[in-house]
């Protein structure tokens, strides 16, 4: 598959990139590291997540070959799910972004406050205005660096 060098919309791999970088793939594929679980207990380690948005990313992820779906005959029954080769094979670079974002918090907060002291005289073209609510919630700490375990 060639590279697209302008993330053409039609491009394979711009396609894949937003599939894994989405709002909670990686933390479907983190929660799942120490092994199986069902769609409960996954839906309990994501905080916020939605029946319908899990259901949605771990179908994206099964198709992709990034995770597979086993059914538990029992009554009523039961569907597990858990990461394929391909999908550990993510968590390396999982682990070396979420160490950037650690790493960088500090400067990547004060850059925040930086721009939010001067927000109402900022052009803001490029978006929507900033919200302070928004800003603020989107700002709280990172979880600890254990997050990703090492494998």
């Amino acid at each position: 598959m060639p590279e697209c060098q302008h993330f053409d919309i039609n491009c394979p791999s711009r396609l894949l990139f937003d599939q894994i970088a989405d709002k909670w793939s990686m933390m479907v594929l983190t929660v799942l590291d120490p092994g199986p679980m069902r769609f409960n207990s996954i839906k309990r380690h994501l905080e916020g997540v939605t029946q319908k948005a899990l259901t949605q990313c771990l179908r994206k992820l099964e198709r992709n070959g990034l995770l597979s779906r086993r059914v538990i005959p029992t009554s009523p029954v039961g569907v597990e799910y858990e990461i394929t080769g391909l999908g550990r094979s993510l968590h390396a670079p999982f682990k070396t972004l979420y160490r950037w974002t650690v790493d960088n918090f500090d400067e990547v907060e004060a850059a925040r406050q930086a721009f939010d002291r001067r927000a109402p005289e900022a052009d803001h073209s490029a978006g929507a205005p900033v919200n302070a609510a928004s800003v603020s919630a989107a700002s709280s700490p990172l979880p600890e660096a254990g997050a990703f375990s090492a494998s």
